[in-house]
């Protein structure tokens, strides 16, 4: 379950970062056509901040977990910690793309 660990540490890290320079306001670093209908720049780019930290701090989370031993049942809250987090992330991100953009793309 190491090897598992390092890999969502990995992949957290990265994202944690752009979401940290999403909600200081480099919306940029969202494709143009998620933005197409935004008209409040400085409150779409916190709250898409926000919800992609939920994806990171999930991935993260999932790896400490597992860090915990290397049983079936480690594993298994390990991977719903990862699913229920991701779940709750994206639905964040819908949410905020409903608010601020009217429509998801």
């Amino acid at each position: 379950m190491l090897l598992y660990s390092i890999i969502m540490f990995l992949a957290s890290v990265p994202m944690f970062i752009v979401s940290i320079l999403i909600y200081q306001g480099k919306t940029d670093l969202i494709h143009d056509y998620h933005q197409t209908k935004v008209t409040d720049k400085v409150a779409y780019g916190k709250a898409f901040g926000k919800a992609m930290l939920v994806v990171s701090m999930s991935l993260l989370m999932s790896g400490i977990v597992s860090l915990f031993g290397d049983t079936k049942i480690v594993a298994t809250i390990s991977l719903t910690v990862l699913f229920v987090g991701l779940g709750i992330g994206i639905a964040s991100i819908i949410i905020v793309q409903k608010k601020y953009n009217k429509g998801i793309f």
